[in-house]
């Protein structure tokens, strides 16, 4: 029986969402479509897909066979789309690069301008985001990311230490810190790295505001808020911010720029990567707290 690739995609996006709803919203169709659809496809298989249970649709056995051939064509397919991708021999085209929202503006912003007159055909499609992108399904064809170390699976090159230190105000005197209000990233930043340094020496009560992201920490500690980890890079450069005490080796991590490996060859992938590379050289002494 012929099948064609939109109903295993359909079949897997239920299985995915655990139901209907879930499963429309994801295909961008109604509910009452994704309903009728299910309801004609196990009529002309002769054979129910999901068990309609109170929490949920659950495949049946023909219902996962299927589901597991929708997760190898669609592997096969973004293999291939890689494949084409990286074959282009001038840099042109779109660019889709991920990077933690706190580099949006202090780092990234002047870069990317000055990337986009030096090579006016390549387009970005910037995605800020605290959890990593799976570059491996093309969520991103570029990473700019923090890590202790990369997954195996992605090329590129450590750019640069990231070093970390606590923080308050420039125009304040501070005791014993655990005594001290705080704020601290939320356990989505980083992994829950900083989460976990936290928990150790932070009592759970002097914790005033927790952020999911790294954005917006500088200016809370600014404002009063309570004392807080922060990146060197962003807050040394703040006046209104003062070192209290010296480097986190708990809380540093590198900075590095990956890709895929059947990427790494595009000319807009190159480009980007060596000219990143280039921009970040002569701030590495900020980044490492230097």
């Amino acid at each position: 029986m012929p099948l064609d690739w939109d109903e295993f995609r359909f079949v897997k996006a239920v299985a995915d969402g655990g139901g209907l709803a879930a499963a429309a919203q994801d295909l961008g169709i109604n509910h009452s479509t994704a309903f009728r659809r299910l309801g004609a496809l196990e009529a002309r298989l002769d054979v129910r897909l999901f068990e309609r249970l109170r929490a949920g649709y659950v495949p049946t056995a023909a219902g996962q066979a299927m589901i597991e051939a929708a997760a190898r064509i669609e592997t096969d397919v973004t293999r291939f789309a890689r494949t084409v991708a990286g074959q282009g021999e001038t840099p042109a085209g779109e660019l889709r690069l991920t990077a933690p929202t706190g580099f949006a503006t202090g780092l990234l912003m002047p870069i990317l301008a000055d990337f986009c007159i030096r090579y006016p055909a390549i387009r970005i499609d910037l995605i800020l985001a605290e959890e990593a992108l799976n570059l491996s399904r093309r969520d991103a064809d570029v990473a700019i990311r923090a890590s202790r170390g990369p997954s195996e699976t992605l090329v590129g090159r450590r750019l640069t230490g990231l070093a970390w230190a606590i923080y308050g105000r420039a125009d304040r005197d501070y005791g014993d810190l655990s005594r001290e209000a705080w704020v601290v990233p939320g356990p989505a930043v980083a992994g829950g790295l900083f989460a976990r340094d936290g928990e150790g020496r932070i009592p759970p009560e002097r914790v005033v505001l927790r952020l999911n992201t790294v954005t917006g920490l500088d200016a809370a500690v600014a404002a009063g808020l309570g004392i807080g980890p922060l990146p060197c890079f962003e807050a040394d450069a703040n006046p209104a911010l003062r070192r209290l005490g010296g480097l986190q080796p708990d809380l540093g991590a590198d900075l590095w720029l990956l890709t895929h490996p059947d990427l790494r060859h595009a000319a807009r992938v190159r480009a980007f990567m060596d000219y990143f590379a280039a921009a970040i050289l002569p701030l590495r002494p900020r980044f490492e707290g230097r």
